[in-house]
């Protein structure tokens, strides 16, 4: 790259989804940086004493810390060359909207997999395959959330679509049933190496660990653990 950055760290943790976006955005860009992995159930003192909200993902840029994803990867996005946004300000308001319907998802995502029992665990399913319905509608012709270009927006969903390459193993919840274009958009997206390279290889373990420490509905469908 031509153009000087500060140094930059990337304060993470394993499972969250959000920081999986500022990874792509940083893969995608080119970015040099480092990942500092640290235990959300044991926040050490240092990250106690920098993040306001106490959450990931976390941006050290030289002595400046920046918190929230979409802050941050907008911040990466426009320090370097190009784009990860649409150029048209219409389409890329309407790109920032999806990517907050996204975080939606997300939300939906931790009542499917904390839901308490079988009847709460069918309306959050539910749930989910409403807001499914709703992106399958909005999708463009693909590959991508608008065609054949990657975006930020595309990131998000990368990030949804990824639990549910785990909960897969589960059962088939059938939650794209009714979405053929979602379908194909996971696949997309899962083929993407920023996508790929985004998680530690260990990731499903580590998400079927945490779903079995739930003690939810969705918990009582793992298989014994060896």
């Amino acid at each position: 790259m031509t153009q000087s950055h500060p140094d930059l760290e990337l304060v993470s943790f394993h499972l969250c989804p959000y920081v999986q976006r500022a990874v792509i955005t940083l893969t995608e860009k080119e970015i040099p940086h480092r990942r500092t992995y640290i235990d959300l159930s044991d926040k050490p003192g240092w990250f106690k004493e920098i993040s306001p909200l106490g959450k990931v993902p976390l941006l050290r840029a030289g002595d400046a810390v920046l918190f929230e994803s979409a802050v941050i990867c907008e911040y990466l996005d426009e320090v370097t060359p190009g784009t990860l946004h649409p150029d048209d300000p219409l389409e890329k308001a309407r790109h920032r909207s999806w990517i907050e319907f996204g975080s939606s998802i997300l939300d939906a995502i931790a009542g499917f997999y904390s839901a308490r029992d079988a009847d709460g665990f069918a309306r959050k399913r539910q749930v989910l395959v409403d807001k499914f319905a709703w992106l399958e509608r909005h999708l463009g012709g693909g590959p991508y959330f608008a065609g054949a270009r990657f975006h930020l927006v595309d990131a998000v969903y990368a990030t949804v679509f990824r639990y549910f390459d785990t909960f897969d193993r589960i059962a088939d919840f059938g939650v794209f049933d009714a979405t053929p274009k979602l379908r194909a958009y996971r696949v997309a997206l899962a083929e993407r190496p920023s996508v790929r390279t985004a998680v530690t290889p260990d990731y499903p373990a580590k998400l079927m660990d945490f779903v079995r420490r739930r003690g939810s509905y969705l918990s009582s469908r793992l298989p014994e653990a060896a």
